[in-house]
């Protein structure tokens, strides 16, 4: 039986269904997919292969956001036209698509866009408002906090408090500064014409409408990250809610954030690290493996150190497994050991463990070392491969740091010649200079 920890309640809960039905928030595709992005979904992929090798079946639906401000920004920057919008989440989503298959992440059964289910999300904002839950402002839909006395009790916030908080609303449309739009008004003619005249679907509603729709008003698990809890998922709870009268989700799941040098990583600040970029570098298997180091819901303070040295580890797993045939349903004192860990909220450092303490006696033993193998593939899903030799790319933005250097040491800026020296050897590629 599996225990995962309820961001709701606080507490562990056991899985009890063999039937279950998950809904992960999935991304808005307007860029490449980066760190955070591939934690969080190789945290869910994991609970869903851990939850099929017991016999629960899982029905897994992750969504894409097809259409919002950033999308829009995206397609005016690259064609002076926002309304080419969806060209920009074709290519991002394909993208996207591309890295999770390199991190051997399972398709989940249901991947739908929110451009396809407009019509659902008209219908979903109707009974709200007639329910008393929602109200529209020139053309504009948005959900009324107080009608809701629970708001803040996923997040453990009090309204009073996020009221004081917030600056003087300019927007004389909204009864309270805290109510959020279900709906957002555009000029006659541009996106989907609804009840309130011509729009587009405010963020929140998309999740709640999309679960409601592909797995029904109440689901098992709700997951995401954690920068998704408030006010995303505050809100989702809210909408849900307040029309089902009923609990949204049997579980709210978040995993931790990820941080580089102990800050949070973001592009404002501009420590982000793309996907893409990673696997220039590091197997897929190896990054993969990095994230399953660490707790799901833990901080992962990310580095390139750390995945030098997670990659040295991982060699010596696939070496310990090399020629090693796969086995299943072996009964050992040590795989008990292993499970038990993983029953416990999905405790993969706790797993390792295990493995790293026996590793003498499991080479000893074929059918241990096949069972255990077995686990490694299927449920924290590596694929053990041997790694091949990454071939140093020389890509646009490789060259462009290598011009920029040059152009610093001509310049006898000196500092930032040293700090682009940097970015390259991280990025795998070693500088000798020649005198000037």
């Amino acid at each position: 039986m599996i225990h995962l920890t309820d961001t709701l309640s606080g507490t562990k809960k056991a899985v009890t269904k063999k039937n279950l039905t998950m809904y992960v928030c999935g991304v808005t595709p307007y860029d490449h997919a980066h760190v955070g992005h591939g934690r969080c979904y190789v945290a869910f992929d994991v609970i869903y292969r851990f939850c099929n090798s017991l016999g629960i079946e899982v029905t897994y639906c992750r969504n894409f956001t097809d259409i919002d401000d950033k999308l829009l920004h995206r397609a005016e920057k690259e064609y002076g036209d926002r309304l080419r919008y969806k060209e920009i989440a074709d290519r991002y989503i394909k993208s996207f698509a591309h890295d999770m298959s390199l991190l051997h992440c399972t398709v989940p059964q249901v991947e739908p866009r929110v451009t396809d289910n407009i019509a659902e999300i008209i219908v979903f904002i109707e009974k709200l408002i007639a329910s008393g839950h929602a109200y529209e402002s020139q053309g504009d839909v948005y959900f009324a906090i107080e009608t809701f006395p629970a708001y803040g009790k996923l997040s453990k916030q009090k309204v009073q408090d996020l009221c004081a908080g917030v600056r003087v609303d300019v927007r004389q449309d909204k009864r309270n500064p805290l109510d959020f739009a279900l709906w957002k008004r555009e000029p006659e003619g541009e996106f989907w014409n609804s009840p309130w005249g011509y729009g587009r679907p405010g963020w929140h509603i998309e999740c709640s409408v999309l679960a409601k729709t592909y797995l029904g008003e109440h689901i098992d698990i709700h997951g995401g990250g954690l920068d998704l809890l408030f006010p995303h998922h505050e809100n989702e709870v809210a909408q849900s809610e307040s029309l089902y009268g009923a609990p949204f989700a049997h579980l709210w799941i978040h995993n931790g954030f990820v941080m580089v040098n102990k800050e949070k990583m973001s592009k404002s600040l501009g420590n982000f690290f793309m996907l893409y970029e990673l696997f220039e570098r590091y197997d897929p298997m190896v990054v993969r493996y990095y994230f399953l180091t660490h707790h799901y819901r833990a901080p992962l303070d990310f580095s390139l150190e750390l995945l030098d040295s997670a990659q040295k580890n991982y060699e010596k797993i696939v070496r310990i497994f090399l020629d090693v045939h796969s086995m299943s349903d072996y009964e050992h004192p040590v795989i008990t050991r292993m499970l038990e860990f993983l029953q416990d909220d999905i405790n993969t450092p706790g797993f390792l463990g295990v493995f790293f303490e026996h590793q003498s006696e499991m080479v000893n033993d074929a059918r241990l070392l096949a069972a255990v193998k077995h686990i490694f593939v299927t449920i924290l899903g590596l694929t053990l491969a041997p790694l091949a030799k990454p071939e140093k790319i020389i890509t646009p933005k490789i060259q462009q740091l290598f011009e920029e250097r040059m152009q610093a040491r001509q310049e006898k800026n000196w500092k930032r010649a040293d700090e682009l020296r940097e970015q390259l050897k991280a990025l795998g590629f070693e500088v000798q200079d020649d005198k000037i």
